[in-house]
């Protein structure tokens, strides 16, 4: 069965990332972790302390299971294709040298098996979720669905993320920072206008709205009640009933006249202070 990596590579990466880096017939090089860099096409942006120091303990006892994968960039300089939680894990362990397998990838294959990679662990918020999405369907020409079927994903799914990336900076941060969820923020995108989005967000963070409320608030500003429309209409002025006497009057004249072959031309202007009435008589029939 192909992986999602030879699928996008026509075929050149046959194995997965995890699975490949214990692959027997590469040979594992002991490299100075002062020569490697992160990848610049990591997708994630947020890296756990916690999480990397747990790590960390894991490989001081049982030492590296699994090599990092790494390319050459420079001489004497490489940079991580797979594996960079580790490579921070034996970096705060104070590793001089890390056990790794040098490939030669190019930027394409390589952006791609660092976001495949990460987005298979499940672990992205939905914000670098969307961000990863995007640079495939940039990468590699894609369509949303194609890239569904090459992910083994929904094509809503793809779809819905990479929406998030239209909401206001404020907004992303809010959800990388998990002050708001991912339903909060697709709910957010209904209100179209970013400033009232980024009002309501801050609603949500300081009253702590659940999404249910978020959407009623939400209703409620689309469809504001009928009694509140109406208090929101520009209040007219009451007519009396001796104007719309003389009103009445008027038109019946002018429907008369028109009744004997006049053609009149009647204009009528409804302002706040007064009613007008303009009528134009042609000299000829």
């Amino acid at each position: 069965m192909k992986s999602p990596f030879s699928r996008f590579f026509g075929g050149s990466v046959k194995e997965e990332p995890e699975t490949s880096e214990g692959n027997h017939h590469e040979h594992v090089e002991q490299v100075a972790i002062d020569l490697i860099v992160p990848n610049k096409y990591q997708p994630r942006t947020i890296f756990s302390e916690e999480k990397i120091e747990e790590l960390a303990r894991t490989i001081h006892t049982h030492g590296v299971i699994q090599p990092i994968v790494i390319r050459t960039i420079a001489e004497n300089k490489y940079e991580i294709i797979a594996g960079e939680r580790r490579y921070r894990a034996m970096k705060y362990l104070g590793w001089e040298e890390v056990p790794a397998i040098i490939r030669e990838l190019d930027d394409k294959e390589t952006a791609s098996i660092a976001l495949i990679e990460n987005l298979q662990r499940e672990e992205l918020t939905p914000i670098e979720e969307a961000y990863a999405y995007e640079q495939l369907l940039d990468l590699h020409e894609l369509t949303q669905e194609a890239l569904a079927q090459r992910l083994g994903k929904g094509q809503s799914t793809i779809a819905n993320k990479i929406r998030l990336l239209k909401l206001p900076e404020e907004i992303q941060n809010a959800i990388m920072d998990k002050k708001i969820s991912e339903r909060h923020a697709r709910a957010l995108i209904s209100l179209k206008d970013s400033n009232l989005q980024i009002e309501m967000c801050n609603v949500v963070v300081e009253e702590g709205l659940n999404v249910k409320q978020l959407e009623t608030r939400i209703g409620e500003l689309l469809n504001p009640p009928e009694k509140e429309k109406k208090e929101n209409r520009p209040k007219r002025k009451s007519v009396s009933r001796d104007v719309r006497i003389a009103l009445n009057t008027i038109k019946q004249s002018l429907s008369l006249v028109t009744k004997s072959g006049i053609d009149l031309q009647t204009e009528e202007e409804d302002s706040e202070d007064f009613y007008k009435i303009t009528v134009k008589i042609p000299k000829k029939k």
